[in-house]
């Protein structure tokens, strides 16, 4: 049994509202995601994307936005419980949790690459990205 109240359903959202809009003040890199996520989407619907490939553009941006706000949430808690002193080994933990933010994101722009190449490459030969 927990010490704490249950929130109720309503509250959970409530509160996972707060930290979206908590994350996206404080850090400058998940607004810089989140923006290239957009035009990403945009580009997807441009190109009349499958509900395959949609999905998988989701998924990557997902991939990476996750991991940030996971690694913004680790960083807030190291520094709160080590008063924002120094200390090695939560050096090593937030490098560590940059590092499977920096993974996440070579991953999500191989996953890009594959996706939005093929997808060019099949409208130009198709002649919509030429003007024909």
């Amino acid at each position: 049994m927990t010490k704490y109240k249950s929130q109720g359903f309503r509250n959970t959202f409530k509160n996972a509202r707060k930290g979206f809009r908590l994350v996206l003040k404080s850090e400058r890199n998940i607004r810089i995601h989140l923006i290239a996520g957009s035009l990403v989407i945009a580009a997807a619907i441009l190109l009349q994307f499958d509900v395959t490939r949609f999905c998988l553009v989701l998924f990557a941006i997902a991939l990476v936005m996750v991991p940030e706000m996971i690694n913004t949430a680790i960083e807030f808690t190291l520094d709160s419980y080590y008063h924002n002193k120094y200390n090695k080994m939560v050096g090593m933990a937030k490098d560590i949790s940059a590092g499977a933010v920096m993974l996440s994101s070579i991953i999500s722009i191989t996953i890009g690459c594959i996706i939005f190449g093929q997808a060019i490459i099949e409208a130009i030969a198709r002649g919509h990205l030429l003007g024909f």
